[in-house]
């Protein structure tokens, strides 16, 4: 399988963007994709960047965050492979005349349509799952495979800081988390939004010259190197620039825009951005805010230099995720399991 084909069937099986580090992870540890090279995910995240900025709205890729890959809305993808358990790629396929999903997409298909919000065993989920059509695998253990794939979505979502979809009950039972408007995973999710909500408004309450380090501070955990802030008013509408570096092997030269703003940024500020970018430099424009619709067509025009954005919700998350004014905490947690009725 090529490395572009590998990614597509892990993104299709998470259901989720993933980072190019976990991404390269699976698609190593499931045999879809085999290398030699000492830094592979570097070779994962060059490739696919590659693919979207060559093919555009026709790359079945799409970049979520800095170094985190999805596929695109409504992509439907026609890959075949192997997984280790023996099971055939169901996603996207036509079976019995309907439509067929992963094994995560699947028990969620059918805790939505026979849970009546309530935990059901995995066991059960599976079975219902095969006899709706819903799923089809030629793994031998299809089970044990549909609890270990919901497990590892949820090990997944919560590495992330986000809300899993599914909810452990316990002794085999899942349930899905948006039945649970309370609970701890309720509370800590609400938690969560409150401190990236509090962490944007610090964001514009920060002095002009603290924010911009602290955005050069952002650069340099992501891989910027040669990192220099330009001087006030003669910067041409650019506060940083720097060199994307991935893997030794590619360095993109960028030319970055700051907006500490409530407002959202317009069309304008794009061609502002892009009149200013240097010879061999793409453009980048970080703002608290967000982009309007018209600021992000003219980003995304296909015959002018590329510019990426980066609103506030996706800066705040960044910012957590290398720990930058905030920290991620863990906690273990006891819980008793459920007893299972015999039968």
């Amino acid at each position: 399988m090529t490395l572009k084909n590998a990614a597509i069937k892990v993104l299709s099986d998470a259901g989720t963007p993933l980072h190019v580090k976990e991404l390269t992870e699976k698609m190593l540890s499931k045999g879809l994709w085999k290398t030699t090279g000492k830094t592979p995910a570097y070779t994962v995240a060059a490739t696919l960047y590659v693919d979207i900025k060559k093919k555009g709205e026709a790359s079945p890729f799409r970049l979520v965050a800095p170094g985190t890959f999805g596929l695109k809305e409504g992509y439907q993808p026609q890959v075949t492979g192997i997984s280790p358990e023996g099971e055939t790629s169901t996603v996207e396929k036509e079976a019995d005349g309907g439509k067929t999903y992963s094994f995560t997409d699947s028990a969620v298909k059918v805790l939505e349509m026979f849970g009546e919000k309530k935990p059901m065993h995995y066991r059960e989920i599976t079975e219902k799952a095969i006899e709706k059509g819903w799923l089809v695998t030629g793994s031998k253990t299809p089970k044990a495979t549909m609890y270990a794939q919901i497990l590892a979505e949820i090990q997944r979502y919560q590495r992330r800081g986000e809300q899993p979809r599914f909810v452990k009950h316990g002794n085999g039972y899942v349930g899905l988390s948006r039945w649970m408007g309370h609970g701890l995973a309720f509370q800590i999710e609400e938690h969560n939004k409150k401190v990236l909500a509090e962490l944007r408004k610090r964001l514009l309450a920060m002095d002009w010259g603290e924010f911009e380090e602290l955005i050069a501070t952002l650069l340099a955990e992501m891989g910027f190197e040669d990192i220099e802030i330009t001087e006030r008013r003669k910067d041409g509408g650019i506060d940083v620039r720097g060199t994307l570096v991935v893997g030794d092997v590619i360095r993109t030269r960028m030319a970055i825009q700051v907006k500490r703003w409530k407002n959202n940024v317009q069309a304008p500020v794009v061609q502002q951005v892009r009149g200013s970018i240097g010879t061999h430099e793409q453009g980048l424009i970080i703002t608290t805010s967000d982009f309007s619709k018209g600021a992000r067509d003219e980003a995304a025009r296909p015959d002018a230099t590329p510019v990426a954005l980066m609103n506030g919700e996706q800066l705040a998350s960044i910012l957590v995720s290398y720990n930058l004014l905030a920290t991620r905490r863990s906690h273990e947690i006891f819980e008793l399991e459920q007893e299972e009725s015999s039968k």
